[in-house]
């Protein structure tokens, strides 16, 4: 499965598109598991993840953030 468009410039992440012909189901799986937004939802927000966390919690805060401004 080829993958043409992926925001996620982390091409050294073995779950990254380029890096197999799963697409982004590998990404997806691994976020789940641990409970945390992909990088191409995070690349949707004006601001950037200060925190160095991917969860799901903290991708609210930020949502809630940039809804406050």
């Amino acid at each position: 499965m080829k993958v043409d468009f992926c925001t996620c410039g982390d091409t050294s992440c073995p779950n990254h598109p380029s890096n197999h012909d799963l697409g982004c189901t590998p990404c997806i799986l691994k976020n789940l598991q641990e409970r945390e937004i992909p990088a191409c939802f995070w690349h949707t927000l004006k601001t950037e993840n200060v925190k160095d966390s991917w969860h799901y919690e903290d991708f609210a805060e930020k949502v809630m953030e940039e809804n406050d401004k």
